[in-house]
């Protein structure tokens, strides 16, 4: 009967940047028809974050916020960028949040940085 994928299909996130502090975040659809902007590459385990800033990933693609109070404790989660954003003045929720802002503003630091400029021949470290 032809060539059918018989997997769910993913609805697809995209990424875009910050308009505070210019770094990436994934823009992933909610189960409410809406969007959020979530912290990419970064999926703590669920039961490290409070239970209303919990997103846990849906088979479809899809985050819905978890409220589950304790979660399970393998299950991982995402979270806002808002929360993690170095640019934006927030509450210190949990202790390595404050780490990955820390560490997020490095990053926007090193990103806006000017690029060094490249050694003449003359500048270069004698190879014989």
């Amino acid at each position: 009967m032809g060539d059918r994928d018989d997997r769910p299909r993913r609805l697809g996130g995209v990424r875009e940047r910050c308009s505070h502090c210019g770094l990436l975040q994934d823009r992933v659809p909610t189960l409410d028809q809406d969007w959020v902007l979530l912290e990419p590459d970064m999926r703590p385990l669920a039961h490290s974050v409070p239970s209303e800033y919990r997103w846990i990933e849906l088979s479809d693609g899809r985050v819905t916020v978890y409220g589950v109070c304790p979660a399970d404790q393998f299950q991982r989660c995402r979270v806002e960028h808002r929360l993690a954003c170095p640019r934006q003045t927030l509450p210190d929720l949990w202790p390595w949040l404050t780490t990955l802002r820390e560490e997020n503003a490095r990053q926007a630091e090193r990103r806006s940085a000017p690029e060094p400029l490249p050694l003449r021949p003359e500048g270069w470290p004698d190879a014989g």
